[in-house]
């Protein structure tokens, strides 16, 4: 076990867990969960809960389960577990134990009936909107149902009866007996159970009535022997209702509940409800569209594990809610593909260029290394022959000042090969250049004129006759606002989708080393940026999603907006 973090990496929650252990609570055991409820996939929020519960349990030498909060089958599917658990271990975590909230229902059930013996619960025939309307509001205290005060042996009747689908859904409930005149929302007699004829993925249809959250969070906390339950702020309050029932079951040794601040990125929206619509509507091409804030679109785009646990950990575990730069999470990504990627040559936009020079049919073969400070990685030969393509950003006609790289009468270095000068264009019957015509001095093989003159321009290339034909997809933020919820009346956050989050590129042309690459392989695309390539990809055509460029070009966009 470590108790000796340094003080830099530490937070409030290891200090009461630290405390917890020097009290002798739990045994100095350490335990926790992560709890996802499975009705979407896990967003870049989930992440930082996974990272931390899974870190905690590392730390000091505990357990972390992974535990479905699969209480409302309305929403549940098993396609949403086998992702979950597909992101956990993905990211790098392997759960002690997986477990489900369905697993306890008969335990959640008998305990049920024990607060109704004891006259701590009472079964409920207000609509939901009568109930509303008597728990009253921040402003209102509320006031008693007129079942409130039923016999503990009616309740244990109607309970039953409920429980064996004698009664409509919907129409009775069963509710803790706590306080309505509570400052506490959550205090005034809060639903256990609703009546729910709705098909579970895991206990088909032998239960038609089914849990609350907060009934079910604590007993499944504390059936798991969970010392520490991690949750997000919004559960704050609901602190005294999670006590509560522990207290009132008389559970020893119970499981402290602990509220961090939760993630929120900008540019994009982080509720699974509307990541839902998103893509219900197709407004994205799935849960895994690189666009979204999902571990698995994450994925697809090309960020590594690595990477979103150096993100997590960089942002530290805050008491208050905050909005994290996208930025921020861009250039943990960035700083990890640097020394892992492999960098490699494509050219998004070809244009041809003929070296006139150099003789038809022959081909010369240049040594380019994988990773200029990774020599393990090992090197590939790059074909250079008559027909190239470089990109087409770079080349002008007329050049600026300032401009280094191809323009008529100029000379510019091919990466890893020689120096070229463009001698004359082709045009089309349009006017729009289509071709440049250059000569190369086979004396600057490697790059270095051997007269020592300096050449500042350096360009990418790809030969025509061995290049590997490509799509790149270059995405970009989701949403054109950093808040899109920020949205005035009438509006609607969909209003603000990005219409150029996503570009699609086709006719690229790659280096012959990239023929072989799998799906999920990440490169970096010299001075292009780094690229991932995708599973739409098929022998005769690879795809490849940009992951992030290899500057912060956003930087003097939100810059200039602020100082605007």
């Amino acid at each position: 076990m470590n108790d000796n973090l340094k003080a830099e990496h530490k937070h409030f929650i290891n200090e009461i867990i630290e405390s917890d252990r020097a009290a002798g609570r739990h045994d100095g055991r350490v335990a926790t969960r992560f709890p996802p409820e499975p009705n979407g996939y896990l967003h870049i929020g989930h992440a930082k809960s996974i990272c931390l519960n899974f870190g905690l349990a590392a730390t000091y030498g505990g357990t972390c389960n992974l535990r479905f909060d699969d209480t409302n089958p309305s929403t549940e599917d098993v396609e949403y577990v086998e992702s979950i658990i597909a992101d956990v271990r993905w990211l790098g975590f392997e759960p002690t134990a997986i477990l489900y909230a369905s697993d306890y229902f008969g335990q959640m059930y008998d305990w049920a009936e024990e607060l109704v013996k004891k006259g701590k619960a009472y079964v409920e025939d207000l609509t939901d909107r009568e109930i509303a309307e008597h728990r009253g509001n921040f402003f209102k205290p509320g006031k008693n149902s007129p079942f409130r005060d039923r016999a503990p042996e009616e309740n244990l009747d109607l309970l039953r009866r409920m429980r064996a689908g004698e009664f409509p859904d919907g129409s009775r409930t069963l509710r803790a007996k706590i306080d309505m005149q509570s400052p506490n929302m959550n205090l005034r007699d809060p639903l256990m159970y609703r009546i729910k004829r709705a098909r579970h993925h895991r206990t088909g249809d032998a239960w038609c009535i089914y849990p609350m959250y907060d009934w079910a969070h604590g007993l499944e906390d504390s059936i798991e022997k969970i010392t520490h339950s991690i949750c997000t702020l919004e559960f704050e309050d609901h602190r005294p209702l999670y006590d509560w029932f522990l207290k009132e079951l008389g559970i020893p040794d119970p499981p402290r509940q602990i509220e961090f601040a939760r993630l929120s990125l900008n540019y994009t929206v982080m509720s699974k409800r509307m990541l839902l619509e998103l893509v219900q509507q197709r407004r994205v091409s799935g849960w895994d569209d690189p666009r979204m804030p999902t571990v698995s679109g994450m994925r697809r785009r090309g960020y590594t594990p690595g990477s979103l646990r150096a993100f997590c950990e960089g942002i530290g575990v805050a008491k208050r809610d905050n909005v994290v730069d996208m930025a921020q999470l861009e250039h943990a990504v960035r700083d990890d593909l640097n020394e892992s990627a492999a960098r490699v040559m494509a050219v998004l936009r070809p244009l041809k260029v003929t070296i006139e020079n150099f003789p038809e049919g022959e081909v010369e073969w240049f040594d380019a290394p994988y990773h200029p400070e990774r020599p393990g990685m090992g090197s590939r030969k790059v074909p250079f022959t008559r027909e190239i393509f470089i990109e087409r950003d770079d080349f002008r006609e007329e050049a600026p000042k300032g401009w280094h790289r191809f323009s008529l009468g100029r000379e510019v270095r091919l990466r890893y090969a020689c120096l070229v000068t463009c001698v004359g264009v082709v045009k089309d019957a349009a006017g729009e250049v289509v071709e440049l015509r250059c000569t190369w001095d086979p004396a600057s093989r490697g790059g270095t004129a051997p007269d020592g003159r300096k050449v500042r321009g350096t360009s990418h290339w790809v030969s025509a006759a061995h290049a590997v034909p490509g799509e790149a997809r270059l995405y970009d933020r989701l949403f054109t606002k950093e808040n899109p919820l920020d949205v005035s009346e009438g509006g609607d956050y969909k209003d603000l989708l990005s219409p150029s989050s996503l570009e699609v590129v086709a006719g690229c042309r790659a280096e012959p080393s990239l023929a072989t690459a799998k799906p999920g392989d990440r490169f970096q695309f010299e001075r292009l940026g780094y690229f991932c390539v995708d599973p739409d990809s098929t022998r005769e055509r690879l795809v490849f999603n940009r992951t992030v460029q290899l500057k912060d070009s956003w930087a003097k966009i939100d810059g200039a907006r602020k100082s605007g």
